[in-house]
């Protein structure tokens, strides 16, 4: 994967910013996303006060908090982790194509790095394979992006 192999060198600037906006709802595999981004930060130099943290009650409320951290200046990129289970209704699609679309609104309005990790699952078995395991961990992967765009916008 291009993101694993690019980051293996990327070393996080000391004034570099990550904002993370989390959802609590579905917090076993939120936790689980959460702690493999802030150790892939880590791994790459960041230091705990580089690193914002926002825990928001669902994936529909994470666009207001990356809309308002990115008008604040607060981060270089911002990092929206969330879980959406389909269920019986279509309930789930319009969550996950209304915050799909405000997250690209705000990361081209703000040409900031917003990082799409909001996911729309059929089911709890592919949940667990993405959020809780280490071989592809969705999570760390989103670090791994924001990273690699916050070099990418500093370059231009």
């Amino acid at each position: 994967m291009l993101t694993k192999r690019i980051s293996e060198s990327i070393r996080v600037a000391p004034d570099s910013r990550f904002a993370i906006v989390a959802s609590r709802y579905n917090a076993k595999y939120l936790d689980a996303m959460l702690a493999a981004a802030k150790r892939e930060l880590s791994r790459a130099g960041a230091k705990p006060q580089q690193i914002r943290v926002v825990r928001v009650p669902g994936a529909f409320e994470i666009p207001a908090v990356a809309s308002r951290l990115a008008r604040d200046g607060a981060a270089d990129a911002i990092i929206c982790l969330g879980v959406i289970l389909r269920g019986e209704t279509s309930h789930a699609d319009h969550i996950g194509r209304g915050v799909t679309h405000a997250l690209a609104q705000i990361q081209v309005r703000e040409c900031l790095p917003v990082i799409h990790e909001v996911l729309l699952f059929e089911n709890e078995s592919q949940a667990r394979v993405r959020c809780l395991g280490r071989k592809h961990n969705r999570g760390a992967e989103a670090a791994r992006t924001a990273m690699e765009m916050v070099e990418v916008m500093r370059e231009l």
